[in-house]
């Protein structure tokens, strides 16, 4: 059985490393990281004369929607090559929208592929640590305006998904009893 698999956070919850350590410990894994996109994303705010800013209305309303419909897109493409793809992106809203994972769940059966959704769960704290030590220009306004930042983030694993498998992160000692027991269940060992 072919996969897709989601791994899921707010930002600076350790989605990157955490997905690239799965990707090298599967057999044979397409990466993909909307991070990628990032470069599309800042000519997009450029040309349109727009503050760059990953969490301004405009943002939500020209961008957003459309950098998960492309690296849908390339994993849906990536299916029809390989057996497991891996997207390292928040999903933030649609992994809490059931219509959205039931769509999903649909799409990736017409490519004989299963849904499997990684949250990782990191405390806030660490994350505005893990955001300072990280000095990305992405990470700007969230951490000049963390309050308001914070409060349009859920930090709480979602209840809703029958595929969900819970990475913590907050510690080296919880990522490393996460790591070996994550890929155990993407193996099936």
């Amino acid at each position: 059985m072919k996969h897709l698999i989601l791994v899921t956070s707010p930002p600076a919850c350790g989605k990157t490393y955490i997905s690239k350590q799965l990707a090298k410990a599967l057999t044979n894994c397409v990466y993909l990281d909307k991070d990628t996109l990032i470069v599309l994303s800042k000519q997009i705010f450029k040309v349109a004369g727009e503050e760059y800013n990953r969490s301004s209305d405009f943002f939500q309303r020209e961008i957003r929607d459309y950098e998960y419909y492309c690296v849908l897109d390339l994993a849906m493409e990536a299916l029809d090559y390989n057996d497991t793809v891996l997207i390292n992106a928040p999903f933030t809203d649609e992994i809490r929208d059931d219509a959205y994972l039931d769509s999903l769940r649909a799409r990736l059966a017409e490519h004989g592929a299963e849904l499997v959704v990684i949250w990782v769960n990191t405390r806030v704290e660490v994350c505005r640590e893990r955001m300072i030590k990280r000095n990305s220009d992405r990470d700007t306004w969230k951490l000049e305006h963390w309050d308001e930042y914070i409060a349009g983030c859920n930090f709480n694993r979602p209840d809703n998904i029958k595929e969900l498998i819970v990475f913590e992160n907050s510690s080296e000692e919880e990522f490393d009893e996460s790591i070996k027991r994550v890929v155990k269940q993407l193996r099936g060992e």
